[in-house]
């Protein structure tokens, strides 16, 4: 059942206190959805993280695991926390102060995809969206904390690095933001809450040696994952990582790009660099 809900590349042996999690990638789309949506395959992936998990896939050769969803966004977000139901989609759900998310349609259940455009006509039941927490939601988060709290348990702290991607529209902005050029990827620690300022800083230097233009909690902060786990003070640290689309693929056809390889080898050096961060566990060579 678990690989419904998440695919688990771990390593051979455990060297560093990372744990990279891509939850966003999932493409699994279920035939119930693709044959109630109101949308075309390509704008119903629109709000996916496509190819995010390929990009971060050489974690587990540098001793972290990579967790990556199966389920797609557009059918349940694990980005959003379990009990965002958004009244306007599920019927019964009950009427409570709404969060700019929810209220946006990108609760747990999403009511749209990117640019507003709404996923099914109507309303799902109540009973629907407990069926998709309870088999999706659940076992992917318990996995999540599992091997969070395991990496804890081997190295004394956790780094969450949680990977995600945006549409390259969404950084017009910060050319306004005294950008001297325009950046392409958002490092996200919910304004120094989430983790430690060392860390922010050197995964700001990683990335910018691999050629990103980076900056920080700008347009995007991090989400649920990176609020609920990042816990400095408790030994666990979480960043998120939002990489621009239009870098590696075509985000209005969603295939990789020419450009797909070179992108996967930059942040692939990056990746190895970040499992180095904080306490590791070096093998030993035979004598």
């Amino acid at each position: 059942m678990d690989e419904l809900v998440y695919q688990l590349r771990e390593p051979e042996e455990y060297t560093s206190c990372a744990v990279f999690n891509s939850p966003h990638s999932g493409s699994a789309y279920p035939l119930a959805l693709l044959g109630a949506t109101l949308l075309d395959p390509v704008r119903l992936r629109s709000s996916e993280d496509a190819f995010v998990d390929e990009l971060f896939r050489s974690a587990p050769r540098h001793g972290a695991p990579l967790m990556a969803a199966t389920m797609p966004r557009a059918f349940l977000d694990l980005n959003r926390a379990s009990d965002d139901l958004d009244p306007a989609l599920i019927a019964g759900a009950s009427r409570r102060v709404l969060n700019p998310r929810i209220a946006a349609g990108l609760g747990v259940i999403p009511r749209v995809v990117a640019e507003g455009r709404p996923i099914i006509h109507g309303k799902l039941p109540l009973a629907e969206a407990q069926r998709r927490i309870a088999t999706y939601w659940h076992p992917y988060h318990d996995r999540l904390r599992a091997l969070i709290e395991d990496q804890k348990a081997r190295f004394g702290m956790a780094i969450l690095f949680d990977c995600h991607s945006m549409p390259s529209d969404a950084l017009n902005s910060a050319l306004n933001l005294g950008q001297k050029r325009r950046p392409n990827l958002v490092l996200g620690d919910r304004f120094g809450a989430s983790c430690d300022r060392w860390l922010v800083d050197a995964a700001t230097e990683i990335f910018t040696e691999a050629g990103f233009s980076v900056v920080r909690n700008a347009p995007f902060a991090g989400g649920y994952i990176t609020q609920h786990y990042g816990r400095p003070a408790h030994g666990v640290q979480a960043l998120q990582i939002e990489i621009d689309r239009s870098l590696y693929m075509e985000e209005r056809t969603i295939i990789r790009s020419r450009d797909f390889v070179a992108i996967a080898e930059a942040i692939g050096g990056a990746v190895r660099a970040l499992t180095a961060l904080g306490p590791r566990r070096m093998k030993v060579a035979a004598e």
